[in-house]
């Protein structure tokens, strides 16, 4: 008698928590589509546009974060250094090479979900454009380590992994599909606590 109600409520519960979590899981998976990929790299250049797919429409209003302007801004995440190899606040990394045309841009640390790591302990997690020593030849050159170092340093996480989040404001590779003719500075690791 209760069998076929039963069974209905349980294909109903199947049918949407398994709609919910491969939804979930989608989302988690990808940032969306049209991706650009540049050494160790990414961005979403038509992730914050009209044109921009579902899945970076739904990570748009889940993160809640300022968004930019097709020609305003554009923002580069590296999950990799340059060797492949996920970046762990374990190793000693030296971010290095020529940036790409803006006014402004900031580099930070951040999790794995693009969100500002700071532990509270004042140590440096962000540069910018104006407070980065340059060297004699132009260019970056920034040490990214749980231990100071001097010069351009970035204190990472004693543990767990992290990402590097750049943003060039105003600069016209935004606007542009000349993206691929642009180079991004390398990130090399140098040694690790663990080797």
């Amino acid at each position: 008698m209760f069998r076929v109600p039963f069974l209905v409520a349980l294909s109903l519960v199947i049918a949407f928590g398994g709609g919910i979590v491969s939804t979930l899981v989608a989302l988690e998976a990808t940032s969306g589509f049209g991706s650009i990929k540049i050494g160790a790299w990414d961005a979403f250049p038509e992730s914050q546009t009209i044109e921009a797919d579902p899945y970076a429409k739904a990570h748009r209003a889940d993160a809640g974060k300022l968004l930019y302007g097709t020609a305003e801004g554009l923002a580069f995440t590296a999950a990799m250094d340059s060797g492949g190899q996920r970046l762990t606040g374990q190793c000693r990394y030296t971010l290095s090479g020529n940036l790409p045309p803006a006014r402004f841009w900031t580099l930070y640390i951040a999790d794995q979900q693009g969100n500002l790591l700071d532990d509270g302990s004042g140590r440096p997690i962000a540069l910018n454009s104006r407070n980065l020593l340059h060297g004699p030849q132009g260019g970056v050159s920034v040490t990214l380590s749980a231990t100071a170092t001097p010069l351009n340093w970035l204190a990472v996480p004693p543990a767990g992994n992290f990402k590097l989040v750049l943003t060039l404001l105003d600069t016209p590779i935004a606007g542009s599909t000349g993206l691929i003719d642009i180079t991004m500075p390398a990130i090399e690791k140098t040694d690790c606590s663990h080797a």
